[in-house]
Formats: structure tokens, sequence, C-alpha cells
């Protein structure tokens, strides 16, 4: 979401409701093959290397010796089904860590960690207040670079504030992230190496959650956007103790140099997670926009131009972090489905079907 892990706090909420359904509903009729790739624990932002072969995602799951959420990756072929599968470390279990990206080499590893500040997991604040649900924005992140061994081999961010949420250009040349470095929660780009740092966005609110069109031209993200004189106060109180309230999001574009910023969704509750279309045209994303009860989150699909609104999942609670494959035969996502009545969340791929 960080596109940060929205399930890990409404996990405790939705498990009663949560059912082990079946991973190939004829309603999702995009979707074809469904094959699991993770088998326990709260599993999500899975993202493809540029060969289309493996994906980088983080994971809590004890099992593989996570204390808190970490970053590992994982060839798509020898984990699909299989349960004792063991995916490679990238971020070593020090610090806590969101938000993994491959590089355009597919060598090496981009992601957000809080090891600087120490080894150990930092504290999670209180993420339930007044009735609403919070994310912890960690001023102790900063971007690194690691190989596929674990090693990092660059640090590319190392200013106080939050500074996550990083992936590449199809391009191959900029480097998009959130940082707070200007005082809110903005989008910007940097060069590979670090250099080069621009913002573009300015508006109040959590930009976040952002990635390139698929001939780098655009930018897809969530947004909050407070307008009142209350939702402004709460929003700045917020985040000056590091949180954020992401109950009201939307869908925005803007030009990759952040020019002609428009908002596509106007759904209402928490519209976020969103990726395009291979064809540069379509958006996908999350949405609890059907939900009477707040955590029933979906995929749909959009046009940029905000028309031809349609459900692409019905399985399960919980859908979202949809990404197209470098070679746009296939789509990676976090599902609640099949995962036997437990709270967790898994990683999933299929093929797309238009």
């Amino acid at each position: 979401m960080k596109r940060l892990l929205l399930f890990l706090h409404l996990a405790v909420f939705c498990t009663q409701y949560s059912q082990g359904q079946s991973t190939g509903a004829s309603t999702e009729k995009h979707l074809r093959n469904i094959q699991q790739l993770t088998f326990g624990g709260d599993n999500a932002e899975a993202y493809w290397s540029p060969n289309s072969k493996l994906l980088t995602f983080q994971s809590n799951y004890a099992k593989w010796g996570a204390h808190c959420d970490q970053i590992f990756a994982m060839d798509v072929k020898k984990a699909a089904g299989n349960k004792s599968y063991q995916p490679k470390s990238i971020s070593r279990n020090q610090g806590r860590t969101t938000c993994s990206f491959f590089m355009p080499d597919g060598k090496h590893i981009l992601f957000a960690s809080t090891r600087a500040a120490a080894d150990t997991c930092p504290p999670v604040p209180n993420l339930r207040r007044d009735g609403k649900y919070l994310w912890p924005i960690y001023s102790t992140y900063d971007i690194y670079v690691a190989d596929l061994k674990g090693k990092v081999t660059k640090r590319l961010t190392n200013s106080p504030g939050y500074d996550a949420e990083a992936v590449l250009s199809p391009k191959g040349d900029k480097i998009l992230f959130t940082s707070d470095r200007s005082g809110d929660l903005e989008l910007w780009t940097m060069n590979l190496d670090g250099s080069g740092l621009k913002q573009i966005t300015s508006t109040l609110g959590y930009d976040g959650g952002a990635f390139f069109s698929p001939d780098g031209s655009k930018i897809v993200f969530r947004a909050s956007r407070p307008k009142t004189e209350a939702e402004i106060e709460e929003y700045k109180n917020y985040l000056k103790e590091g949180l954020v309230a992401p109950v009201a999001m939307e869908i925005f574009v803007c030009n990759a140099d952040g020019s002609n910023q428009h908002q596509i969704t106007h759904l209402g509750k928490a519209n976020w997670a969103p990726f395009f279309h291979p064809d540069g045209k379509r958006i996908l994303f999350s949405s609890n926009h059907k939900s009477t009860k707040g955590y029933d989150f979906q995929l749909y699909m959009i046009n940029e131009d905000g028309s031809g609104l349609e459900q692409i999942t019905t399985e399960s609670i919980f859908n979202s972090f949809p990404m197209f494959s470098p070679d746009g035969k296939k789509i990676a996502f976090s599902s609640n489905r099949n995962n036997g009545g437990t709270r967790d969340t898994n990683v999933f791929v299929a093929d797309w079907v238009d």
C-alpha cells in the first residue's frame, strides 16, 4: 500500500468472514488458471522481475523466520502449489521492510527498511483509534538496493522522515516513491543512484502506492484529500504522530512530471493499490466501496476517464495489490481466498483474459 499492508490491520476483524473458497470461480472471468504461491502468514505486494519469472514480495510468515514484514523473492513456477517452497530472504530480518521492486537488471531489488535505526522491528503504535483504522508511517524508513542474496549494495535515501513505496519506471531511468521530506506525504522521483530528487505532487493529503504506466509517461496513485477544517486538522495531527487514516482514498493519475493531475474514481471509502492495465488505458485497483461493513475489498477495473467500472474478483473478502507481469500475460495479487478460515492472506497468480 505502501502500498501498506492494510489487511494486517483488518485481519482480526475479518477472520469470521474469511472462507476457504475455490480458487477457480467462474464469476472471475478475467482470471484463468489461478495458482496459489504462499500458504501462511500475511503476504502481499508481489511484484514481477523483468523476465516475468520471479516475484519479490513482503511477508511476516513466522515459519520463514520473519519477526515483522520482511522482503522475499520467489520463483513463480517453483512456488506454485508448493507448500514446502522456501523463498529467498532479501531483507534478512533486519528492521521492518516494505514495498520491494526489481531493478532493471533483474538481479537487484529495491525496498524500504528501518534497518539503519535498529536491526529489530520497530514497535507498532495503536492502529485503531476513535473507530478508525490507521497506518504507521515510520520515520526511520529509507530506501535500499540489495542483490538476490540479500546483500545491500546501495542506500538511496538518508534523510529524516518517511521514504518508502518505491517503484521503477518501465524506461529504467527513474525511481518513484513517497516521502514526507517536504512536510507532507507527497510523490517524488529520483535517478537510480538517488540523485536528481524532484517533488511531483504538492496537494495536502497522503499520496502513495504509485506506479508508472507501461510506457512510463503517466503515474497512477492513491490519495487522501482532506477538505474540511476538521479533516485537515485530523490529518495533520495523525501525521505528526507518524500515522494516516486510510479510510477515504481515491485513485488519481498525472503525467510523469506531475502535471495534469486528475481524479479517476469518485466512489467513496477506500480505493487503493492501483496498477495500469498493459494497454495503458485501464486501471486495476482495490476498493471496499460496495461494502456495508467496510472490510470487503475486491479488485475493480476502470478506464482512465473514470468510465467503465467493472468488478474483477468476487472470492473472499480481501483482494488487492494487482500487478501485471511485464509480458502482460499474467497478474499477481493477494487474497484471503482458500485460507481455511484463518487470517492468512496469500499471493496468487493467474492468466489474464481480456
